[in-house]
This record gives structure tokens, C-alpha cells and sequence, in this order.
């Protein structure tokens, strides 16, 4: 049996961890339950040591958003396996043996469950839903999420299948993979920051994977909420942080023209008068350029890691496109076909 270690980050939580912890002590018998706190002030190590005496407890000395919080953390958790989960989640009986049995594969870095809406069971949820994708012109989107548009689910993505990233919301991944790429990029915060550690591992050959034979539920919105203007920022930003250091072709065409992609967006921001949002894209296009040396060191770094590059789960087609010139709403009817399958 695998060393398996549930790794919930919180930052005052409290709410959270009251209403969701007790499910995941009951449902995860075989792993080790551990909170990695990032200094919260709401009393919520108290809450867990008086109430959850069995979890284990690592105080991080500040809040240094999702990435460097598990950073931090998990220098100080010895095991095989780390589940990366949410405070914000509600497991069900049974949640992690899929997960596990699925890892048993050594060319399989990480998997995820099929994440729902706990607000509404059957609709899939933003953060991940039925694995994640990336197109083209490395735009996200997953089994069960275009963008703003969710699909009920009928038990049309039940099939396991490889993705090319998995959700950080609720992610398995081997420990020691982890530590070779580097962990986070505490650069990102929060938001995006899995995309950018799966992409670095796929780079290496590794594969990811979505078993729908585990389900979970997520509030989300936890840290912020999806319309938050910070949360665009972080979003437009990250991206161009991953695209600049993990882009395998060449990089200036591809840049460029994802930045014209953003400055569109920024032009619909501006027409519907979303000054803040708008704000957020200039923002984030001024923060790559003043990362740039940094990011262009680490993509330097990244290429010579790179071997057997696998681009299974990229979309060799615009996702824009398909969404707001052709009308698709669902996954399933995208061109199947434009998918790399290896």
C-alpha cells in the first residue's frame, strides 16, 4: 500500500473545514489527513486540534496563496502519494481508492476525480469538472466547461480518459514528481498554477488523468469569486506565465498572438463599460513584461528538462472560435478529431 497523504491548504477556512473536514477523515481511510494552514486568523487550527484530533497539522508562517502554501508544506510531508484537496470539498464514500488503483499505471504523474457543483449536484463544476484541457492557443477548458457555459451531467464523460491537466482542487500526484518539477511556481499565487506543473511534467513524457469513477463536490469561488476583478487579473496573467515558459515551438508568434487575444478581450471589457476587468488585462500584460527575464530563464530551464514532450489532451483548434463564432457549448461537440491523443 502507497504512502498517501491528504494535503487541504486553508486560510481561515473555519466554515469550511466545519462542514466538510469530518467527511473526509470518514471516507479516506487509507491516507493520512494533514491541514496546512497559511496563518489564518479565524481560529481554525484551534477549531481542527479540539474537534479533529487525528489530522495532522502544519502552520505555514504566512499566506502565501496556493502555491507557495503547498510548497511550503509539503517539504514537510514524507509520502509516495500527495492528494491535493480543497477545503471547500465534499468527498463521497469511496472518493479515493479509484485514484490510487489508477496510479498503480507508473507512466500516470497525477489524476483527478470528476469534480460536480455542490450547489448543483448534477451540474458540472468550473474548477476541473471532467478533466482539463488546453487549445490551441493554450485557452482552458475542460469535459463539462466551456468557458462559462456548464453542462448538466448524464454520464457522458464517465470514461477515464488522459487530459492535459488535472484540477488542483482536488489532485493525486506522485510526491516524487512533484519535487523534480519544482513544485508551484510561487510566482502564480494562486490560479493556474496546476496547469502550469502538469504542462511542466507532460514535458518530461508524463501523463495525466481524469477517473470519473470518483466523485466530488465543490463549492468554489473559495479564495475568489469567478467575476472578481483580481481573479481575471491572476487568470490573464498566469497564463502568459505559463505560455512564455513551457510554449515547446517557437515563442514570439505565439506570444504575440495570444496577447492579441487578450487585448479583444479587453476590447469586450470596454464596450459592456467593465473598466475594473478591463484594468485587470493591462495589468497582467504589464506584469509579463516586467517577469520577463525571470520567465524567459525558466523556460530556458524547462527545455532542457524536456524530453519525450507529450501533448496528449492539447485541442489543435481555437476554443474561441468554437465558442463565440460557432455556438458550441458542449465538449462533446468540438471536432474530436483536432485532439492530440499522444
Amino acid at each position: 500500500m502507497k504512502d498517501t497523504a491528504v494535503v487541504i491548504l486553508n486560510w481561515n477556512g473555519k466554515k469550511f473545514l466545519d462542514q466538510f473536514l469530518g467527511k473526509v477523515i470518514e471516507y479516506s481511510s487509507n491516507a493520512r489527513i494533514i491541514l496546512a494552514d497559511n496563518a489564518s486568523t479565524d481560529g481554525s487550527v484551534d477549531y481542527v486540534k479540539a474537534k479533529f484530533p487525528s489530522v495532522e497539522i502544519i502552520i505555514n508562517d504566512s499566506n502565501g496563496g496556493f502555491a507557495k502554501g503547498y510548497n511550503d508544506a509539503l517539504k514537510k510531508v514524507k509520502a509516495d502519494y500527495y492528494v491535493l484537496l480543497n477545503s471547500d470539498i465534499e468527498v463521497t464514500p469511496n472518493w479515493l481508492s479509484p485514484l490510487i488503483t489508477m496510479m498503480d499505471d507508473n507512466t500516470i504523474a497525477g489524476c483527478q476525480p470528476k469534480i460536480m457543483s455542490y450547489q448543483q449536484r448534477d451540474l458540472f463544476e468550473h474548477a476541473g469538472a471532467s478533466g482539463g484541457f488546453l487549445d490551441q492557443n493554450y485557452f482552458p477548458f475542460c469535459r463539462g466547461r466551456i468557458f462559462d457555459k456548464f453542462e448538466l451531467d448524464h454520464g457522458q464523460y464517465d470514461g477515464k480518459s488522459e487530459i492535459f491537466w488535472a484540477s488542483g482542487a482536488a489532485l493525486i500526484i506522485r510526491a516524487d514528481l512533484f519535487h523534480k518539477a519544482g513544485g508551484f511556481d510561487e510566482a502564480f499565487f494562486a490560479h493556474m498554477e496546476e496547469i502550469d506543473l502538469c504542462w511542466r511534467l507532460k514535458g518530461m513524457g508524463h501523463r495525466f488523468m481524469v477517473n470519473p469513477d470518483s466523485v466530488i463536490y465543490h463549492v468554489g469561488g473559495g479564495t475568489l469569486p469567478y467575476l472578481s476583478p483580481r481573479k481575471s487579473y491572476l487568470n490573464f496573467r498566469n497564463s502568459l506565465f505559463m505560455i512564455v515558459k513551457n510554449h515547446p515551438g517557437p515563442l514570439f508568434p505565439k506570444l504575440i498572438h495570444r496577447l492579441f487575444l487578450d487585448g479583444t478581450a479587453g476590447i469586450r471589457f470596454f464596450v459592456r463599460g467593465e473598466w475594473s476587468h478591463l484594468k485587470s488585462v493591462f495589468m497582467a500584460h504589464m506584469a509579463m513584461y516586467g517577469r520577463i527575464r525571470t520567465l524567459l530563464a525558466q523556460r530556458k530551464e524547462i527545455k532542457q528538462q524536456r524530453t519525450n514532450y507529450n501533448a496528449a489532451g492539447l485541442y489543435r483548434g481555437s476554443i474561441l472560435f468554437a465558442r463565440y463564432f460557432k455556438g458550441i457549448r458542449k465538449f462533446s461537440e468540438l471536432n474530436q478529431r483536432l485532439f492530440v491523443s499522444k
